[in-house]
C-alpha cells in the first residue's frame, strides 16, 4: 500500500517481521516512529537491484536509499521468516553506508495460535493493513468473526488495490496469517488453508514463494496469481471471474 513519508523526520526503518522484543528495545532507545520499508512510497528507482526482481525487495532498497538521512537504523528480517533476498538486501545496504541490524524470528513457544483479524469480517484491505501493524503495535480491539466464503493466501501485495476485489468474508492465509500469529517462519501454519472454499494464492513475481503458491493452488483447486509492481486489468479480470464462478 502506498503512503506518504515526512522527509523532515527521523525514523526507525524495518522490513519483514523482526522479533517484537527487538523492535521494542530500539523504540525505547530512540523514541522514534517506525516506518515499514516493504511498502511502496513512490520513491525513484535507484537501479541497485535487477529490473526483473521482487517488487517488495526493490521497495526496501529504494526506500532505504531515498531515506538514508532520515533513518536512525534499519531493523532487517534476514531469517526464514523473510528470504535470502532480504538478507542480500541487508548486506548491500550496509555496504552503501546504512546502519542495519539483522534479526531472525524463527523460534516460538508451542502456545496456541491466536487469530482475530485474519478471520474477521473487515474488508480484506483493512484486514491486511491492520495485521501488518501488529508487527510493532498491540491491537486490543474486538473483531466480529465470520465463516470464510473465500481465501487470500500469501504476502501483502505491493499494490493493495488487488484486495478491494474480494468480499469481506475472505479469510487471510499464508505468510500474512503467520504475521498475525507472531510466527512468521512457521511453515505448517503458512501452508494451512480451510478446505472447501475458493482460495487465491498470491505472490509477487520473482518471489521464492511462487513455488508454494503454484503447488497449493493445484492441490486445492485454487487460483495462483503473481504480479510484479502494479496490478493489471487482466489480473483484476482473472480474480473477479474466479470469485464470481466460485
Amino acid at each position: 500500500m502506498s503512503g506518504v513519508v515526512d522527509t523532515n523526520r527521523r525514523y526507525i526503518g524495518f522490513w519483514g517481521h523482526p522479533p517484537r522484543t527487538v523492535l521494542d528495545f530500539y523504540k525505547n532507545k530512540f523514541a522514534l516512529e517506525f516506518i515499514d520499508l516493504d511498502i511502496d512510497y513512490g520513491f525513484p528507482d535507484k537501479k541497485v537491484v535487477p529490473d526483473a526482481y521482487c517488487q517488495i525487495i526493490t521497495n526496501i532498497v529504494n526506500n532505504s536509499l531515498a531515506l538514508k538521512d532520515n533513518l536512525e537504523i534499519i531493523i532487517a528480517s534476514v531469517g526464514e521468516e523473510k528470504c535470502n533476498q532480504g538478507k542480500f538486501a541487508a548486506w548491500i545496504l550496509k555496504n552503501l553506508g546504512l546502519k542495519v541490524i539483522e534479526t531472525k524470528n524463527e523460534n516460538y513457544n508451542d502456545s496456541d495460535v491466536s487469530l482475530k483479524i485474519s478471520t474477521s469480517n473487515l474488508p480484506l484491505r483493512e484486514k491486511i493493513d491492520r495485521i501488518m501493524k501488529t508487527v510493532y503495535l498491540d491491537d486490543k480491539r474486538i473483531y466480529q468473526q465470520c465463516k470464510p466464503t473465500h481465501g487470500f493466501w500469501g504476502v501483502p501485495p505491493n499494490d493493495f488495490r488487488i484486495l478491494d476485489i474480494f468480499p469481506e468474508t475472505t479469510h487471510v492465509y499464508g505468510w500474512t496469517r503467520c504475521v498475525e500469529a507472531g510466527r512468521p517462519a512457521d511453515l505448517d501454519l503458512e501452508l494451512y488453508v480451510d478446505k472447501g472454499i475458493p482460495v487465491i494464492f498470491y505472490t509477487q513475481a520473482f518471489c521464492a514463494k511462487q513455488q508454494l503458491a503454484k503447488y497449493l493452488a493445484e492441490k486445492y483447486d485454487g487460483l495462483w496469481v503473481d504480479c510484479n509492481g502494479k496490478i493489471t486489468n487482466s489480473i483484476i479480470a482473472k480474480i473477479e471471474a474466479f470469485i464470481r464462478l466460485n
